[in-house]
Order: structure tokens, then C-alpha cells, then sequence
């Protein structure tokens, strides 16, 4: 080795410690979904273009990461800089000051592209304060070969009736075959998510524009006890545990006939290396009741920074990096455009080669855009948000109502009972608040 060779080694190591000493180090706290661990596996692109930041993940279940992320940000804790988080919590968090504003994200990131009903979800006075990583809505998910086998044929706009038939001719339990995968899991943003959706097609709300809570409604009782026969006789066994990523595994591995929830399980079901039915795969918009409204929510997965980082500057540069549109072309090439992370941008609707590639990508977009946050009932009401309630006090009353919904799917109390005490729990918790 030569004494220039040794040289420029030497230094070039020195250099790396340095670059180490003073690299700011961000931590991330996200869901354990599909999209949010590929993004974990391409984080070396971002550190190879940013080597003065080091990343740390810190993943978790659903619900343990709304409780975390709650607790850490309402005390202004500090643990984490960026945070995975609803189109519930980012209006009232940014109204707060509680989230670091996006408002100097760069011209690459092109704000402009993002799709308006769920960049408007974001926005608070005129203030991005979270940045979508994936949009969502809920769509029917269907083996078309269980369809046929059963001699009917998925319309484009099914009824929650023609779910029920459709249920009851592709369930086979003795193959282990159930006609229907829906929620069960307790939690305001699992089985209330699917539950709040599904009501508004039944004509149900949460309250009326006096902020009565609705649940000793004929309405509500319709939602919940067409729910749990749909389960009781077509779902399959233990759904009161089942969330998403449940119901996603039961699918992927044939147990199901159909599945209604997020529109971003799409690239999922349809991919032959995770799931064994991906040749099989239709889909619908989500049910109705011939009343007007369907049973499908409005979502979006976002990255915000709380106000108690003291990393602002680096973690907006890795929420920049992971929710442009190069990060979308990087999983592209990576995995395949039907694999990007949807609903976010105008541009990847109009993108040939990801329409090429994702039959589902013409059906997400028109279950975004049909469902109306300002209006997602048959009847008025006073709070804004589709399958949530955008009122602080939301996330603890959904979650208690959801434990009671999940213990008479498990057939510890009847609906009856269930809805009546959904209704006191409610009354006196919106008492309490003011209401």
C-alpha cells in the first residue's frame, strides 16, 4: 500500500467519524403496515443523499401508536420528530400548535400536485401541517373465481343485500372459506372505522346537529345488527380480534370471499409474491343502502412533525424525501408501480404506467373523491369527518364504543345491549365536554 494510498484511507475515515459525530439523528414512530415497512427498507437512499442524518424507527400496532403518539404529543414529550398520523388528529393537532406547519417543503415537492380532498384535510387556515404518505378510501375486495363458482356476478355499486347473498353462497366452512372478512378489532380507527363508514349508509350518525348522540336510533340498531349476522354466519371465527392486517392475511391466503376495507390493500391482494389469490382479485365500491351515501370513509396516512422535536429542519427533510413524487418513482422501480403508495398526488392518476399496472387505481380514486367529509350521512350534522368525528373527545368515546361493539360480535352482549349502553357512555361523555 502506498504512503498516498494510506493517506487518502485515512482521511476518508476521518471523514466518516465526522460526518458520524455530527449527524442529527431523527426518530420515527409509525404503523405496521405493508407501505410504512417498505419505506423502512428504502430509508439507505435517503441516508446515502443525507449521510448528516441518522434515522431510528420505532414501529408499532395500530392502536399502540395512536396512544403513544397522543400521549407524547398532547405532553409535549419530545420522544419523537416525525409521526405518522390521521386525517382526524392533524386539524385539531395543528389548531393547537401542536404540529410544526409544512409550509417550506421546496419546489420539488410541488404542493399543488397533492389531491385537493386530502390536502384540504391537512389544512388548517391555509397551513399544511402534515404530509400525505397514502391516501385511502374503502372499496369492495372480491375473489372473482368464489363469484362465479357461485353463479353471481359483483355489480360495480353493490348493496349491502347483494353482500349478504354473496356472503352466504361463497362461505364454505369446511374449507375454511368465510363469505365475508370485515373488522372486529376494537378501536376508534379500527372496528368504529368500518362501523362509522357502514352507518352512514344505514342513514345513522353519531349525533344529531344538537350533538344528541344517536345510538337509540333505528338506524344505528339496523347498522349493527345486519354487522354482526353478516359475521355470525359468513365471517370467520375470533373477528372480534380481527383488524387490518388480520383481515388482510386471511384474504391474501384464500379464506375469504370478500373483503371491505382500505383501498390501499389493493397493490396487496393483487401481489403474487404476498398473496395467493393475486389472479383472483375484483373490485367494487363500497356497499349502500339506496339512500345516498355508500359505506366508504376518507384517509390519509401523513408525516408531521410535533412541535417538541428538536430536529424540525432535518425531520422535514426526510417528510419531503418520503412523500414526493421521486420517492413514489423509487418504489416503482424498486417494487413496480403498482406497489407506489396511492392516493396522494393528481399525477399518479395520470400516469399510464401506473394505470397499466394497478386495475385498482380508476376505483380508489372515485371512492376518494365520492366520499364528503361535510356530509357523510343522510341527515345533517354538525361535525366534519366520515368514519371519525373530528372533535377531540372522538378517539376515547369511539374507542370504549368499539370495545363494546367487538364484545357483541364476540357474543358477550347483545346488540340491543351494546347500543344502549354506546348511548349512555356517549351522553355522558358529551355532557361532561360541554356539548
Amino acid at each position: 500500500m502506498t504512503d498516498t494510498l494510506r493517506a487518502l484511507m485515512g482521511a476518508t475515515a476521518l471523514t466518516a467519524v465526522a460526518l458520524a459525530a455530527q449527524a442529527e439523528t431523527i426518530t420515527i414512530a409509525t404503523v405496521n403496515n405493508g407501505d410504512m415497512i417498505r419505506m423502512q427498507g428504502l430509508t439507505s437512499h435517503f441516508t446515502d443523499m443525507h449521510p448528516d442524518i441518522t434515522v431510528e424507527w420505532v414501529t408499532l400496532e395500530e392502536n399502540v401508536l395512536r396512544q403513544n403518539v397522543t400521549t407524547d404529543i398532547a405532553t409535549g414529550g419530545g420522544q419523537y420528530d416525525v409521526i405518522t398520523i390521521g386525517t382526524y388528529e392533524v386539524p385539531i393537532w395543528g389548531a393547537n400548535g401542536w404540529l410544526v406547519a409544512l409550509d417550506d417543503m421546496g419546489a420539488d415537492y410541488n404542493v399543488d400536485d397533492l389531491l385537493p380532498a386530502v390536502r384540504g384535510g391537512l389544512t388548517v387556515d391555509g397551513h399544511l401541517y402534515a404530509s400525505p404518505f397514502y391516501g385511502e378510501s374503502s372499496m369492495v375486495m372480491y375473489r372473482t373465481d368464489l363469484m362465479e363458482a357461485a353463479g353471481l356476478e359483483m355489480p360495480e355499486a353493490p348493496t349491502w343485500e347483494f353482500i349478504r347473498e354473496a356472503a352466504a353462497a361463497m362461505t364454505d366452512r369446511d374449507n375454511e372459506v368465510y363469505g365475508i372478512c370485515l373488522r372486529g378489532k376494537a378501536g376508534w380507527g379500527e372496528n368504529m372505522a368500518f362501523l362509522s363508514a357502514m352507518a352512514n349508509s344505514f342513514g345513522a350518525r353519531w349525533f344529531d346537529m344538537d350533538w344528541r348522540p344517536q345510538f337509540d336510533t333505528e338506524a344505528w340498531s339496523n347498522t349493527l345488527t345486519f354487522y354482526l349476522d353478516l359475521m355470525t354466519n359468513y365471517g370467520p371465527p375470533g373477528a372480534s380480534n380481527n383488524g387490518f392486517n388480520e383481515n388482510l392475511a386471511l384474504f391474501q391466503t384464500g379464506k375469504c370471499g370478500m373483503w371491505i376495507d382500505a383501498t390501499v390493500a389493493a397493490s396487496f391482494v393483487t401481489n403474487p409474491t404476498d398473496s395467493q389469490v393475486a389472479d383472483h382479485v375484483g373490485f367494487a365500491l363500497a356497499p349502500d343502502n339506496g339512500l345516498g351515501r355508500r359505506g366508504n370513509w376518507l384517509w390519509a396516512w401523513s408525516l408531521g412533525i410535533p412541535a417538541s422535536s428538536d430536529a424540525q429542519e432535518a425531520a422535514k427533510t426526510f417528510i419531503a424525501w418520503a412523500t414526493s413524487s421521486a420517492y413514489t418513482e423509487l418504489v416503482a422501480a424498486e417494487e413496480g408501480w403498482a406497489n407506489v403508495p396511492p392516493g396522494t398526488r393528481t399525477s399518479l392518476y395520470e400516469n399510464q404506467a401506473y394505470l397499466d399496472a394497478a386495475p385498482f387505481a380508476e376505483m380508489t380514486l372515485r371512492s376518494m373523491e365520492s366520499a364528503d367529509p361535510t356530509s357523510p350521512s343522510v341527515d345533517p350534522v354538525p361535525y366534519t369527518g366520515v368514519q371519525f368525528v373530528a372533535i377531540p373527545e372522538f378517539a376515547g368515546l369511539a374507542t370504549e364504543v368499539g370495545q363494546l361493539f367487538s364484545a357483541a360480535l364476540a357474543g358477550q352482549m347483545s346488540a340491543e345491549d351494546a347500543l344502549s349502553q354506546a348511548q349512555a357512555l356517549a351522553t355522558e361523555e358529551m355532557e361532561a365536554a360541554g356539548y
